[in-house]
């Protein structure tokens, strides 16, 4: 049990260690900030195929392949409902932020929430990990869970500070998407069982919000709002007829 909290641990902390990392970078330029959303893009389209949709995917049994398709779309219109509450979410954080950085802050809001989102079954997958595996397989999956949050933790902050939020509140928003991932892991070590029926939708909806916020608002920037939506909900639509011929055909 021990090793299970530090784990956890471990694996939250690793957000907060790379959100005090990011505050190196706090003073970038747009320039630089589009550079580090951009990378984060690639990490987010990275962990939503390697970590959580082929996972699903290993993980869902004889309704696998319809599991995962349902996670990825359900997971992208909850982040698209998400975005049509996001204009007002600046207000709601008491920030006096001019209009132009406002905007921008959306954006990086939606980018925060799909982080948080998708720590919640990583956290359920390193915690499951423990409860019906051997620990040697447990740490495994925490420790490449940790590295990645260390570059997901930096690339919160230096675009939420280029936002006009406050470092305070920039830290605590990146702290607190360590700790939905300490919540994860607790959850799917004393619910095996249930975790492990839940693990694969999880994985996939998870998977499905960042592959949204990859298309909508990394890709398609400079599209107008209209244009992202059915663009975005095409390549989905691609994206997962790609997964279905793949696994009828390999």
């Amino acid at each position: 049990m021990t090793i299970v909290i530090l784990t956890a641990l471990g694996v939250g902390g690793a957000t907060v260690i790379g959100a005090l990392l990011g505050f190196l970078f706090k003073n970038s330029s747009e320039k630089f900030s589009n550079i580090l959303m951009a990378f984060a893009g690639g990490i987010m389209l990275s962990a939503a195929v390697l970590g959580l949709i082929l996972p699903s995917l290993e993980y869902g049994g004889d309704l696998k392949l319809l599991i995962t398709i349902l996670g990825i779309f359900v997971g992208a219109l909850c982040l698209n409902l998400i975005d049509k509450i996001t204009p007002h979410l600046h207000k709601m954080m008491g920030e006096d932020i001019e209009e132009h950085k406002a905007t921008n802050l959306n954006r990086v809001l939606l980018f925060v929430i799909a982080i948080a989102i998708h720590n919640l079954p990583e956290g359920i997958a390193a915690g499951v990990g423990f409860g019906s595996e051997s620990q040697t397989q447990g740490l495994l999956i925490a420790l490449g869970i940790a590295l990645q949050n260390i570059p997901e933790g930096m690339v919160i902050i230096a675009p939420l500070i280029a936002a006009g939020v406050s470092k305070k509140k920039t830290f605590l928003i990146a702290s607190i998407t360590g700790l939905i991932e300490v919540f994860g892991t607790f959850l799917g070590y004393f619910a095996i069982k249930i975790a492990t029926v839940v693990l694969p939708f999880a994985l996939a909806f998870a998977g499905g919000t960042m592959l949204y916020v990859v298309s909508d608002e990394i890709l398609l920037e400079n599209y107008p709002n209209q244009s992202r939506r059915g663009i975005t909900f095409s390549f989905l639509i691609g994206f997962c007829v790609m997964l279905v011929l793949d696994f009828l055909l390999g």
